[in-house]
């Protein structure tokens, strides 16, 4: 009897605390949501008014109909993939470097070296990086020019834009992949590292057939956030190329602020429902896909 009234103080004090974040995640986050897809049912025209009026999957039909928008879909597509593999892929390295005994006592000053650009404002960061690309200035160019090697184009050129951001967000988000990876290294089981040691496998076998399998967890996890990240990707685009050069790197997110900012609300907000269903989707795929190789 005692435990059973234990249990239920237990259950009732995390409800307790576990309801003012629940209200913030339902006013702040879903019921935005919510008005966004019922606005993307609207006119335009009446979308902020009190009763809107509702032309159905019109503006759903006049967005899948634009080139523009169908090009720029899968654009965003195209650039989650590159970002989410070389961020990962990056993230995995430097975590499995940084474990190694390769890095003695500078250790933690590569950890944080690494992970200060994720505390950086976003914005103050690409700010920093269009200058550096910066065909007048810049100072990528400069070395270049200083070892005689050929120009980087860097957000000035259709060839090299989507590179360019690319590295940017590199830059500003692997510290916190590494990161994940670093708690997930820090509760593997030595104990399979120490057998396959003694068994003779050499450093590339045991992180291949022993270490990289107990990652799954943080793996799943950084891919996951990654693919949100990504899918959306916004900042960097409007802080250094509103989206071009000649287009190349203007995303779904970007291109339906271009809807909101010529009030075309309704137009905007059913870019942004297709944009939030592909995440919800593809995170979940990849959620249930790990879950169900680690069981």
């Amino acid at each position: 009897m005692r435990r059973a009234v234990a249990a239920q103080r237990a259950g009732a004090i995390f409800y307790l605390f576990a309801l003012p974040f629940a209200a913030l995640t339902i006013v702040f986050g879903l019921w935005p949501i919510a008005l966004g897809i019922e606005v993307s049912f609207t006119s335009s025209a009446t979308a902020l008014r009190p009763s809107p009026t509702f032309v159905g999957w019109q503006n759903y039909a006049t967005i899948l109909a634009d080139p523009q928008f169908r090009d720029s879909l899968w654009r965003t597509l195209l650039y989650a993939v590159l970002a989410v593999a070389a961020n990962v892929g990056f993230a995995l390295a430097y975590a499995l470097l940084l474990n190694s005994r390769l890095i003695g006592p500078g250790r933690t000053l590569f950890k944080l070296l690494l992970f200060m650009p994720v505390v950086t404002p976003d914005v103050a960061g690409y700010v920093v990086w269009r200058w550096l690309y910066d065909q007048s200035f810049g100072a990528i160019n400069a070395v270049l020019a200083a070892f005689s090697l050929p120009g980087f184009g860097g957000i000035a050129s259709a060839n090299t834009a989507t590179l360019a951001i690319l590295i940017a967000e590199l830059w500003h988000h692997a510290g916190f992949y590494v990161v994940i990876f670093l708690a997930n290294l820090a509760i593997c089981e030595r104990a399979q590292e120490e057998a396959a040691d003694i068994d003779g496998a050499r450093a590339w076998q045991k992180t291949l057939f022993v270490v990289l399998p107990q990652l799954r967890p943080a793996l799943v996890v950084n891919v996951v956030y990654a693919l949100i990240q990504f899918l959306k990707t916004f900042s960097v685009v409007i802080v250094m190329t509103k989206g071009g050069p000649n287009g190349v790197t203007n995303f779904m997110s970007y291109y339906a602020y271009q809807f909101f900012d010529e009030a075309r609300y309704g137009e905007a907000t059913a870019m942004a429902t297709i944009l939030f269903a592909i995440v919800l989707v593809a995170a979940m795929t990849v959620y249930v896909l790990g879950e169900r190789r680690r069981a």
